[in-house]
Formats: structure tokens, sequence, C-alpha cells
């Protein structure tokens, strides 16, 4: 029977019996585009476990115009250290200053949730001659270690989206008195993958953002888990799972789980020494 939006076909991922695992993991969606280069750690999961990975972004960014950001009244050149939590953040940050002719001093410094978002930078800037610092291990907490040896003498701009800050961040410049703004530059939208999750059934399905959350019920509406197992990045992440009454299995960041890739390859070893 051809399976509809309301009950996708993910029912054959089911649990026979309390904790028995009905099939082995064999299909495995990422909710996010496809690595660019082959070396990615996801293309080595998958040789090494066996495993098939299947990449669809949920979610799809509008950057918003120069014209609409300035309604938010932000003069972005009076801020001395900015914070970016992505690469789609770097991105629309220096989109939105070529937009608005807006010079961004060098003496600005960058904060950044990881090394390899701070390294992004390098597309924009000469990165030697700027002040850049990152997280150790990923984390928020990380992070704030960092900021926190600077929030007295600077003025934070933290940019994300319109529809998806996080929390965590927010609250923590709130509450160690930090002088900072949210400049919302871009903004997520749910992307079609109404087919996607129609013609596969997916035993892992790993997710990145609320957002993406969010994209799954707007994709399918009557979405029911049925022993999918369901991935996380992010605090946020994994509260959205919560609200929308999924199990939430496999969760990332956490201490010696850095990335979804560790996350996954955590619960893919765990998975074979049941066999």
């Amino acid at each position: 029977m051809q399976p509809t939006l309301a009950e996708p076909n993910m029912s054959k991922n089911g649990v026979t019996k309390a904790g028995e695992q009905a099939k082995a993991i064999q299909k495995i969606l990422i909710t996010q585009p496809r690595p660019d280069s082959e070396k990615s750690p996801y293309f080595e999961l998958q040789r090494k476990y066996s495993v098939e990975l299947d990449f669809h972004p949920f979610i799809k960014l509008e950057g918003i115009p120069a014209r609409d950001f300035r309604k938010q009244k932000i003069e972005i050149q009076n801020y001395t250290g900015v914070i970016f939590t992505s690469r789609n953040a770097i991105d629309h940050f220096f989109r939105t200053c070529e937009e608005m002719k807006v010079s961004v001093s060098q003496d600005t410094k960058y904060f950044c949730i990881t090394e390899a978002v701070a390294l992004y930078l390098q597309k924009f800037i000469l990165y030697r001659k700027r002040k850049v610092f990152y997280g150790a291990d990923g984390t928020n907490k990380s992070m704030f270690d960092v900021i926190n040896k600077h929030k007295s003498n600077e003025k934070f701009l933290y940019v994300c989206s319109e529809n998806q800050q996080d929390n965590e961040i927010v609250n923590w410049l709130k509450a160690n008195n930090c002088e900072f703004v949210l400049a919302f530059m871009y903004r997520s939208v749910s992307s079609d993958v109404k087919e996607v999750l129609l013609k596969t059934e997916y035993d892992v399905i790993c997710f990145f953002t609320p957002s993406g959350v969010k994209s799954l019920f707007d994709n399918a509406p009557g979405f029911k888990q049925n022993g999918t197992v369901i991935g996380a990045f992010g605090n946020n992440t994994s509260r959205a799972i919560e609200e929308a009454g999924l199990q939430l299995q496999i969760k990332a960041p956490q201490p010696q789980v850095p990335s979804m890739v560790a996350a996954l390859e955590q619960f893919l070893a765990a998975e074979l020494k049941k066999k």
C-alpha cells in the first residue's frame, strides 16, 4: 500500500518488542546538504558500517535584504565582537555588510562555535590579522568560556536567524551582563521534502535545527516515529524534538561526542555489538 504523508512509510522501522530492533540500521537521513568533499567523515562512516546515507536539506535560508535589516536600527560598526554559530551566519553577515557598504574594522573580534566555523572566516578576511576565537569542543559552554574572557570590553553582535536563535546563548549573554544585540540577517523556511519522506524508509533521521524539525511536520503533519531512530545536534534541536512528542536517541554535542558524525558512530558501534 502506497504510504501517505499522514502516515509516512516508516512503519517497518518499528520495534517488535520492547527494546528489540526490528531490523539492522541500513538507511540514514541527514537533513542537511550533501558534503562537497568525498573526504567528509560522513562517507568514512558509511564505508565503515555499510550503511546508506541520504542528504536532503529540510530547510533553506533566505537572506534578509539590507533595506529590511535597516529597520532593526543596528549600526554594525558600533559592535566590537561578532558571534557566529554557523557558516551561514558568516555568509549573511558579510553579505549584509556589503549591501549596506559597511566597512568592518580590522580590530573586530570574532567568536565562533567551532574551529571549522572560525576557519571559514578566511573566505572573507585576512585570518591572521584578525582576532578570531572559538570553543574547544563545539559546545556552547566552551564558546562561553572564550567570550567570558572578553565580555567586559566588547559590544557583541550575535548574528542569527530571524526565527531560529539559540536561546541558551541569548540567556547566557543576558545572565552575564554582556552588552549585545541580536542581528537578524537571514531566516529559515521549510523545504519541500514530501517525496523524500514518501519514497524511502529511513532507520535514522538526524536533525540539526528546530526549523528542521518543524519542516518534518510541515511536510508530513501526521508523522509517527514508529521506531525510527531520531538524532539531534544542539540543545534547541533536542528540545524541539521532545516537544514534538518524539523520542530522542542520538544526541550531540556531548563530552567525547562533538559532532553528529561522532554521535552516529557511537550509536552504530553500539548497535553492532548487539548482533
